[in-house]
């Protein structure tokens, strides 16, 4: 057990390491090129592909791990990450706009490809570690790499912005690259064999990608209404009814979102507590129940908005409220996709999984602005809650009072 608790050890500090410089990444981009005097739409152009990217990366990588092994593509993910910083440091302000678009927009795509290669190795990583009918073991240690990668995706924020302060873009990047390159080396020569794909272990076809187990494709489907539920009003419509209508600085915005990620990272670390898993395993039953209650805090947000009852207290003590349920529902279905998956396609089922995941936060992205430009906050709570209620009505695919791992 030791050899995998420091297997394990190695490849959060790996997916920490990542996880910073993607957090800083992103709010070094939109700091740096808003300074440049970039229109908010030319900005948003710039993180398109790297959302785009997740759909597809998450589906090949899948199969590329099965066939070469997660060591392969966690290794895979930090290098593609280490050129894409590398290669942005090398943006000049003296480039015609549309060139620069177009540039970052490509590495911006190759981080997003870096992203989901590591996150999918990662968590894969956890079902091959833990030993077979460990279920609480199993649930705590998939609580503490997404708990904490959601907290220091917080903590890069603020990385990003105090780097760009200091070193400037390039050095932020090239900073970040050194860093990141540090750790590649460190647990390459560390990590054990665990992770490598056996050598007499028949190559999985392509076309096996897609899942034919049902638990696992009404699980997907779920996850994609449940993050697309939350990027619908997180990410456009909440910084910009904070902005224009509470009269929020950019600063006060930035880093209340910051602070909050913080905090939802730190529930789903703790998330195991919270549904006292030492007594049985999370069920279907368990993600319909919480996927309920996140149906009402929307709901509840929505019509203190609509109707004018404190909102600044309703919008502000909503998304507290909304951040702890939400945590507890991504940790719990986090477990549950490795508690269902095969263990010789744990990473294609892993990979298909975070596609459906990937598809709902680009879905999201774009209803954001849209929902917000026709409805306001309140349009995009509405069109939030009933992306909740369509999760919540397939979640009753998911098997009762079962063990996850029969």
């Amino acid at each position: 057990m030791s050899s995998a608790i420091r297997n394990y050890a190695l490849v959060t500090s790996a997916y920490w390491g990542f996880t910073l410089t993607d957090g800083a990444l992103r709010m070094l981009v939109l700091l740096h090129f808003n300074d440049l005097g970039y229109s908010a739409f030319e900005i948003a152009l710039l993180f398109v592909l790297y959302e785009c990217a997740g759909v597809i990366t998450n589906l090949v990588g899948g199969w590329l791990a099965q066939a070469r092994g997660l060591r392969f593509t966690l290794f895979a993910g930090l290098i593609t990450q280490i050129a894409a910083l590398s290669a942005l440091s090398l943006t000049s302000e003296n480039w015609l706009p549309w060139i620069s678009v177009a540039y970052v927009m490509g590495l911006q795509a190759a981080s997003g490809v870096a992203k989901d290669l590591t996150k999918m190795s990662s968590k894969s990583a956890i079902k091959v570690l833990v030993p077979e009918n460990a279920d609480g073991a199993l649930f705590r240690w998939v609580a503490l790499l997404t708990g904490s990668k959601n907290a220091l995706k917080g903590a890069g924020f603020f990385m990003g912005g105090a780097l760009l302060a200091w070193l400037g873009f390039g050095g932020a990047l090239l900073a970040m690259a050194t860093g990141l390159t540090i750790i590649l080396i460190a647990v390459a020569l560390s990590i054990g064999p665990e992770m490598a794909a056996p050598a007499n272990k028949a190559k999985p076809k392509f076309r096996e990608v897609f899942s034919k187990d049902r638990k696992i494709n009404v699980l997907s489907a779920a996850r994609m209404f449940l993050f697309g539920s939350r990027d619908i009003w997180f990410v456009v419509g909440l910084p910009v009814f904070l902005a224009t209508h509470l009269g929020w600085s950019h600063i006060e915005v930035g880093t209340y979102m910051a602070l909050w990620v913080i905090g939802y990272g730190f529930i789903q670390t703790i998330a195991p507590k919270i549904l006292r898993a030492g007594t049985h395993a999370p069920d279907g039953q368990s993600a319909r129940l919480w996927i309920f209650a996140l149906i009402i805090v929307t709901a509840g947000i929505a019509a203190a908005v609509q109707f004018d009852i404190s909102p600044e207290i309703a919008v502000l003590g909503g998304l507290m409220v909304f951040g702890l349920v939400f945590a507890v529902n991504s940790s719990l279905h986090s477990y549950l996709i490795l508690a269902y998956a095969d263990g010789d396609r744990v990473a294609m089922n892993v990979g298909f999984y975070y596609m459906s995941n990937a598809v709902g936060r680009l879905t999201g992205t774009v209803l954001s602005g849209l929902a917000y430009m026709y409805g306001g906050l309140v349009g995009c709570l509405v069109v939030s809650a009933a992306f909740l209620l369509i999760g919540w009505m397939i979640s009753f695919g998911l098997p009762k009072h079962q063990s996850a791992t029969s």
